[in-house]
Protein backbone atom coordinates (compact mmCIF):
# COMPACT_ATOMS: atom_id res chain seq x y z
CA UNK A 1 0.00 0.00 0.00
CA UNK A 2 2.79 2.44 0.87
CA UNK A 3 4.54 1.74 -2.43
CA UNK A 4 1.32 2.44 -4.33
CA UNK A 5 0.76 5.64 -2.36
CA UNK A 6 4.29 6.86 -3.08
CA UNK A 7 3.95 6.03 -6.78
CA UNK A 8 0.57 7.74 -7.13
CA UNK A 9 1.70 10.86 -5.28
CA UNK A 10 5.36 11.02 -6.31
CA UNK A 11 5.07 14.40 -8.05
CA UNK A 12 3.50 16.25 -5.11
CA UNK A 13 5.69 14.47 -2.54
CA UNK A 14 8.84 15.13 -4.55
CA UNK A 15 8.15 18.83 -4.93
CA UNK A 16 7.03 19.03 -1.31
CA UNK A 17 10.40 17.66 -0.23
CA UNK A 18 12.24 20.05 -2.55
CA UNK A 19 10.20 22.91 -1.07
CA UNK A 20 11.16 22.00 2.50
CA UNK A 21 14.84 21.58 1.61
CA UNK A 22 14.86 24.90 -0.25
CA UNK A 23 13.08 26.67 2.61
CA UNK A 24 15.60 25.27 5.09
CA UNK A 25 18.45 26.39 2.85
CA UNK A 26 16.92 29.85 2.56
CA UNK A 27 16.60 30.03 6.35
CA UNK A 28 20.29 29.31 6.95
CA UNK A 29 21.55 31.46 4.08
CA UNK A 30 19.20 34.28 5.09
CA UNK A 31 20.36 34.04 8.70
CA UNK A 32 23.99 34.39 7.65
CA UNK A 33 23.19 37.39 5.46
CA UNK A 34 21.01 38.97 8.17
CA UNK A 35 23.74 38.61 10.78
CA UNK A 36 26.32 40.06 8.39
CA UNK A 37 24.12 43.13 8.16
CA UNK A 38 23.72 43.34 11.93
CA UNK A 39 27.46 43.04 12.51
CA UNK A 40 28.12 45.83 10.02
CA UNK A 41 25.88 48.02 12.20
CA UNK A 42 27.65 46.90 15.39
CA UNK A 43 24.62 44.86 16.50
CA UNK A 44 24.63 41.41 18.06
CA UNK A 45 23.90 38.45 15.75
CA UNK A 46 20.68 36.50 16.31
CA UNK A 47 19.96 32.79 16.46
CA UNK A 48 18.04 30.74 13.91
CA UNK A 49 14.74 30.73 15.81
CA UNK A 50 14.82 34.49 16.27
CA UNK A 51 15.50 34.93 12.56
CA UNK A 52 12.66 32.57 11.58
CA UNK A 53 10.30 34.71 13.67
CA UNK A 54 11.57 37.96 12.14
CA UNK A 55 9.84 40.15 9.59
CA UNK A 56 12.91 39.92 7.34
CA UNK A 57 12.50 36.17 6.89
CA UNK A 58 8.72 36.42 6.54
CA UNK A 59 8.82 39.05 3.80
CA UNK A 60 11.46 37.15 1.82
CA UNK A 61 9.28 34.02 1.88
CA UNK A 62 5.96 35.75 1.24
CA UNK A 63 7.16 37.82 -1.71
CA UNK A 64 8.10 34.62 -3.54
CA UNK A 65 4.89 32.81 -2.64
CA UNK A 66 2.64 35.61 -3.86
CA UNK A 67 4.32 35.77 -7.25
CA UNK A 68 4.06 32.01 -7.76
CA UNK A 69 0.35 31.93 -6.93
CA UNK A 70 -0.24 34.98 -9.11
CA UNK A 71 1.47 33.14 -11.97
CA UNK A 72 -0.80 30.11 -11.65
CA UNK A 73 -3.94 32.18 -11.12
CA UNK A 74 -3.33 34.19 -14.28
CA UNK A 75 -2.33 31.12 -16.28
CA UNK A 76 -5.40 29.15 -15.22
CA UNK A 77 -7.75 31.97 -16.22
CA UNK A 78 -5.82 33.25 -19.24
CA UNK A 79 -5.74 29.85 -20.92
CA UNK A 80 -9.55 29.83 -20.95
CA UNK A 81 -9.57 32.67 -23.50
CA UNK A 82 -6.04 33.13 -24.86
CA UNK A 83 -4.43 30.74 -27.33
CA UNK A 84 -0.91 29.81 -28.37
CA UNK A 85 -1.07 27.79 -31.56
CA UNK A 86 1.21 24.79 -31.31
CA UNK A 87 1.47 24.78 -27.51
CA UNK A 88 0.41 21.62 -25.63
CA UNK A 89 -0.95 23.86 -22.86
CA UNK A 90 -3.25 25.84 -25.16
CA UNK A 91 -6.70 24.87 -26.32
CA UNK A 92 -7.43 24.70 -30.04
CA UNK A 93 -9.22 27.70 -31.57
CA UNK A 94 -12.61 25.98 -31.67
CA UNK A 95 -12.67 25.57 -27.87
CA UNK A 96 -11.98 29.16 -26.79
CA UNK A 97 -14.00 30.21 -23.76
CA UNK A 98 -15.86 28.30 -21.06
CA UNK A 99 -17.02 25.53 -23.44
CA UNK A 100 -20.39 23.78 -23.26
CA UNK A 101 -21.79 21.83 -20.32
CA UNK A 102 -21.49 18.70 -22.42
CA UNK A 103 -17.81 19.34 -23.08
CA UNK A 104 -17.19 20.00 -19.39
CA UNK A 105 -19.35 17.09 -18.15
CA UNK A 106 -21.44 19.16 -15.74
CA UNK A 107 -25.09 19.00 -14.70
CA UNK A 108 -27.04 16.47 -16.78
CA UNK A 109 -23.88 15.67 -18.74
CA UNK A 110 -21.94 14.55 -15.65
CA UNK A 111 -20.79 10.94 -15.46
CA UNK A 112 -21.18 8.48 -12.61
CA UNK A 113 -17.64 9.26 -11.47
CA UNK A 114 -17.95 13.05 -11.72
CA UNK A 115 -17.52 15.06 -8.48
CA UNK A 116 -20.79 15.74 -6.62
CA UNK A 117 -20.65 19.48 -7.19
CA UNK A 118 -20.19 18.94 -10.93
CA UNK A 119 -23.50 17.04 -10.94
CA UNK A 120 -25.38 19.38 -8.59
CA UNK A 121 -25.96 22.30 -10.96
CA UNK A 122 -26.66 25.87 -9.85
CA UNK A 123 -24.28 27.85 -7.66
CA UNK A 124 -22.38 24.79 -6.46
CA UNK A 125 -21.40 23.78 -9.97
CA UNK A 126 -20.64 27.43 -10.77
CA UNK A 127 -18.23 27.71 -7.83
CA UNK A 128 -16.68 24.30 -8.43
CA UNK A 129 -16.14 25.13 -12.10
CA UNK A 130 -13.89 28.05 -11.07
CA UNK A 131 -12.51 26.59 -7.83
CA UNK A 132 -8.93 26.09 -9.02
CA UNK A 133 -8.52 29.69 -10.15
CA UNK A 134 -10.34 31.06 -7.09
CA UNK A 135 -8.10 29.14 -4.68
CA UNK A 136 -5.00 30.36 -6.51
CA UNK A 137 -6.35 33.93 -6.37
CA UNK A 138 -7.09 33.60 -2.65
CA UNK A 139 -3.61 32.24 -1.89
CA UNK A 140 -2.05 35.03 -3.95
CA UNK A 141 -3.97 37.73 -2.07
CA UNK A 142 -3.20 36.20 1.33
CA UNK A 143 0.51 35.85 0.61
CA UNK A 144 0.62 39.35 -0.89
CA UNK A 145 -1.03 40.67 2.28
CA UNK A 146 1.53 38.78 4.36
CA UNK A 147 4.31 40.30 2.26
CA UNK A 148 2.95 43.80 2.82
CA UNK A 149 2.64 43.39 6.60
CA UNK A 150 6.01 41.68 7.06
CA UNK A 151 7.64 44.07 4.60
CA UNK A 152 6.31 47.07 6.52
CA UNK A 153 7.74 45.69 9.77
CA UNK A 154 11.14 44.98 8.21
CA UNK A 155 11.18 48.38 6.49
CA UNK A 156 10.28 50.24 9.68
CA UNK A 157 12.93 48.35 11.66
CA UNK A 158 15.53 49.46 9.12
CA UNK A 159 14.20 53.01 9.24
CA UNK A 160 14.59 53.11 13.02
CA UNK A 161 18.19 51.90 12.85
CA UNK A 162 18.93 54.76 10.46
CA UNK A 163 16.92 57.27 12.54
CA UNK A 164 14.25 57.56 9.85
CA UNK A 165 10.50 57.82 10.33
CA UNK A 166 8.40 54.63 10.29
CA UNK A 167 5.56 54.37 7.78
CA UNK A 168 1.99 53.15 8.07
CA UNK A 169 0.73 50.07 6.23
CA UNK A 170 -0.88 52.24 3.56
CA UNK A 171 2.31 54.27 3.34
CA UNK A 172 4.30 51.10 2.78
CA UNK A 173 1.89 49.93 0.06
CA UNK A 174 2.84 52.93 -2.08
CA UNK A 175 6.53 52.79 -1.22
CA UNK A 176 9.29 51.91 -3.67
CA UNK A 177 10.46 49.09 -1.37
CA UNK A 178 7.12 47.27 -1.61
CA UNK A 179 6.80 47.60 -5.37
CA UNK A 180 10.45 46.79 -6.02
CA UNK A 181 10.03 43.54 -4.08
CA UNK A 182 6.76 42.81 -5.87
CA UNK A 183 7.64 43.65 -9.46
CA UNK A 184 11.03 41.95 -9.47
CA UNK A 185 9.16 38.71 -8.80
CA UNK A 186 6.29 39.36 -11.19
CA UNK A 187 8.48 40.10 -14.19
CA UNK A 188 10.37 36.82 -13.77
CA UNK A 189 7.12 34.82 -13.53
CA UNK A 190 5.65 36.44 -16.64
CA UNK A 191 8.88 35.85 -18.55
CA UNK A 192 8.93 32.18 -17.55
CA UNK A 193 5.28 31.62 -18.56
CA UNK A 194 5.66 33.37 -21.89
CA UNK A 195 8.90 31.55 -22.66
CA UNK A 196 7.37 28.17 -21.84
CA UNK A 197 4.37 28.87 -24.07
CA UNK A 198 6.64 29.65 -27.04
CA UNK A 199 9.37 27.06 -26.42
CA UNK A 200 6.82 24.24 -26.11
CA UNK A 201 5.68 24.93 -29.68
CA UNK A 202 9.06 24.06 -31.19
CA UNK A 203 10.88 22.00 -28.54
CA UNK A 204 10.05 18.59 -27.07
CA UNK A 205 10.59 16.61 -23.87
CA UNK A 206 9.88 12.96 -24.52
CA UNK A 207 7.38 11.46 -22.09
CA UNK A 208 6.42 14.75 -20.42
CA UNK A 209 2.76 15.85 -20.42
CA UNK A 210 4.07 19.42 -20.63
CA UNK A 211 5.43 18.64 -24.11
CA UNK A 212 3.88 17.45 -27.33
CA UNK A 213 4.88 14.01 -28.63
CA UNK A 214 8.32 14.23 -30.23
CA UNK A 215 6.94 13.64 -33.71
CA UNK A 216 3.95 15.98 -33.42
CA UNK A 217 3.87 18.88 -35.91
CA UNK A 218 4.86 22.29 -34.55
CA UNK A 219 1.36 23.64 -35.28
CA UNK A 220 -0.36 20.82 -33.38
CA UNK A 221 -2.17 22.30 -30.37
CA UNK A 222 -3.52 20.70 -27.17
CA UNK A 223 -1.46 17.53 -27.45
CA UNK A 224 0.61 15.97 -24.66
CA UNK A 225 3.47 13.50 -24.91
Amino acid sequence: MMRVFLRDNALSLGFGLLFLLSLAGQAFAGLANYNDGRLSHAAEPVGLLDYLASADFAVDVAENWQSEYLQFFLYVFATVWLLQRGSPESKPADRVGLETDEDQQVGPHATANSPKWAKAGGWRTGIFSMSLGLVMLGLFLLSWLAQSVAGMSAYNAEQLTEFGDPVSWFGYLVSSDFWNRTLQNWQSEFLAIGSMAVFSVYLRQRGSPESKPVGAPHRATDESG
